[in-house]
């Protein structure tokens, strides 16, 4: 197996977007997995000996990478799922007339905030992503099925 591929996030570019410090130089390709790990870790310490065991890493984010430039690449959220906004299509006694609407699904993207449009510009203070957090090519492809049933 080869090394995996390591950066760190150079920009926030905005809600599903960034761009690493890594690219066509480092062997990354369009269509690459790659995850953004939380930099602190956790140092797992024995409770005998406080003696740090190891660290974990942890990612925060799954995201794809979109364009590469010899030294850069962008890279974009990419799970979605489907979500009811309109009716219930069955009456629930609470929303008499939700229940009487037909449902609506829409299709929602992930985003590097919790509650947003997608697309939107994000200040960095909003995400969870932070410029310089470690960037790590994900091998396994664990979770890459969306909820809306497309791979």
């Amino acid at each position: 197996m080869s090394e995996r591929i390591r950066a760190k996030v150079a920009r926030i570019l905005n809600s599903r977007e960034i761009v690493i410090t890594a690219g066509a130089s480092n062997g990354v390709v369009v269509g690459m997995y790659f995850d953004v790990m939380d930099p602190k870790g956790e140092d797992i310490t024995d409770p005998d000996t406080r003696e740090i065991l190891g660290s974990i890493e942890r990612p925060k984010v799954r995201v794809q990478i979109t364009q590469v430039q010899d030294r850069l690449a962008v890279a974009s959220t990419f799970k979605r799922q489907k979500v009811n906004v309109g009716g219930t299509g069955f009456s629930d006694f609470g929303a008499v007339s939700r229940a009487l609407m037909p449902p609506k699904y829409v299709t929602k993207h992930e985003t590097l905030k919790t509650d947003e449009k997608t697309w939107e510009d994000l200040d960095e203070e909003q995400s969870y992503v932070k410029t310089g957090d470690p960037v790590v090519q994900a091998i396994e492809e664990i979770g890459l099925k969306d909820d809306v049933g497309n791979d």
